[in-house]
């Protein structure tokens, strides 16, 4: 269980901790211009494979695809600790990112096999979102830390005997378990649409979130344009491809749609807060980066609260749906006290709304996941799991592209008249209401109309050895 939880804390760590060294990293590295594109090359990679690795996993097992991409992301943290330019940083991030889109999905997949809902399974699903609860704990932080007193190449390095570790542990001790979802010739033609169609989109996405571009310049209406036809050319390819990386008919199933349409939009929320609050102790408070790390953990341990006592309560009642429900209206609280944002805004009183941001957002990350995992046969847990990942990771780019754009309006408009501080509270103010309040009601009309269902008891219960491991 150890390894399990430590491939998906490799996994969230990342996605966390370089971001507050960013600034640094460009200030040495030079190419300002390139900036987005250090997240954008590993957002790319690893949001394109994380359909692939699931589906591959449910065919030939979690254990050596886990491995593999475990081996990738090492290899392409210790490049990224070496890079001597931007271009080459940029390169080794998707090689980084190719490994990662392996680790959150099969993670969540092994425990739902270990652990199934219907026993302790749920409190366990409780605790791997705890998992990611605590990476946007430690992220900040330990970036901070990294760029004020060492040197910003930790931010990468550091992933490495971590890594090394767990590749043993996993080696020796996750059990071997065989493919259940069958064989069959690899959807080539379905990868290949995919793959072009997701890294369009994301290219699009991407240079909207750029100063000056509008959703109606090609440079932003193109790629995403491209991207709408191949995703339709990939919905007629899976339906007619004998072994498919995204199956076309779980779709059919209401509780599964649904439960990915409120995966997307509570991205939305995650990214308000995870994002741009740091942002807003950096350049309004003026804060260092270490500072703004720990400025944000009343959010981050919120989280992790919420999603361990989701667990417990999905544990005890074998139900998921009203505690989901209730969550929205704990991130619409939370985000719209943070309309009052100003350079001057009251630390505890931050902190209160932080609270309610976390505890709305604590739960989504694992119950989510077990209304996922329950509304599929087990042969598509793994596929499950990744969709679930992928459209999270879909819905913060979308916000991303969205929230940057009103962030840099506002702040152009601001700072003439009030100064930078008080233009960047301004933009806080703006966007974190925006996209929190958007994705919580977006999410609870998804929430409403999912089925009501009790968690599911499994037939067999799992082998001791398997449980074995996981202590």
């Amino acid at each position: 269980m150890l390894a399990v939880l430590g491939g998906m804390f490799l996994a969230m760590l990342d996605q966390t901790i370089v971001g507050t060294a960013l600034p640094r990293i460009t200030a040495e590295l030079g190419g300002t211009t390139l900036y987005v594109w250090v997240v954008t090359a590993y957002l790319l990679t690893s949001t394109v494979t994380v359909p692939l690795y699931g589906r591959l996993s449910d065919q030939h097992g979690r254990k050596p695809l886990l491995l593999i991409g475990m081996v990738v992301f090492v290899a392409g943290s210790a490049l990224c600790g070496a890079a001597q330019d931007m271009p080459q940083l940029i390169a080794f991030r998707a090689l980084q990112g190719l490994g990662a889109g392996a680790l959150l999905p099969l993670s969540m997949a092994l425990v739902m096999e270990m652990f199934p809902p219907g026993t302790n399974g749920a409190r366990v699903q409780g605790a791997l979102g705890g998992v990611m609860g605590l990476t946007y704990l430690a992220g900040p932080f330990l970036g901070g830390l990294f760029t004020d007193h060492a040197t910003w190449r930790w931010a990468f390095y550091v992933n490495v005997p971590i890594g090394l570790v767990l590749i043993a542990i996993v080696a020796r001790r996750l059990p071997k378990r065989p493919g259940v979802g069958g064989g069959g010739r690899p959807d080539y033609a379905g990868i290949a649409v995919f793959t072009v169609a997701i890294s369009a989109l994301l290219l699009g996405l991407t240079e909207k979130g750029l100063d000056g571009h509008t959703w109606t310049d090609a440079a932003v209406a193109g790629p995403i344009v491209l991207a709408a036809a191949l995703l339709a050319v990939f919905v007629l390819v899976e339906r007619r491809a004998a072994s498919p990386i995204m199956p076309m008919h779980l779709f059919g199933n209401r509780t599964y749609t649904l439960v990915n349409v409120t995966s997307f939009f509570t991205a939305f929320c995650m990214y308000a807060g995870v994002v741009f609050l740091p942002r807003y102790f950096q350049q309004s408070l003026g804060v260092s980066a270490t500072e703004s790390g720990l400025r944000i953990y009343p959010m981050t341990l919120a989280m992790v609260l919420g999603s361990v006592v989701m667990g417990a309560l999905m544990s005890r009642t074998r139900v998921y749906k009203p505690w989901l429900v209730a969550s929205p209206f704990l991130l619409v609280a939370g985000a719209l006290l943070c309309l009052n944002l100003t350079a001057h805004t009251d630390g505890l009183l931050l902190a209160g709304w932080m609270l309610l941001l976390g505890l709305g957002m604590g739960p989504m990350l694992s119950g989510l996941t077990v209304a996922s995992q329950q509304s599929v046969e087990p042969q598509y847990i793994g596929v499950a799991s990744a969709n679930l990942t992928f459209f999270r990771q879909i819905g913060g780019s979308v916000a991303l592209a969205v929230g940057g754009t009103l962030y840099t309006s506002t702040v152009t408009a601001e700072a003439p008249v009030h100064g930078l501080a008080a233009a960047h509270a301004s933009a806080a103010a703006a966007v974190i209401p925006s996209l929190g309040v958007a994705g919580a009601l977006l999410a609870l009309i998804a929430l409403v109309a999912m089925p009501a269902r009790r968690l599911e008891v499994p037939a067999t219960p799992q082998s001791r050895v398997e449980a074995s491991f996981a202590s």
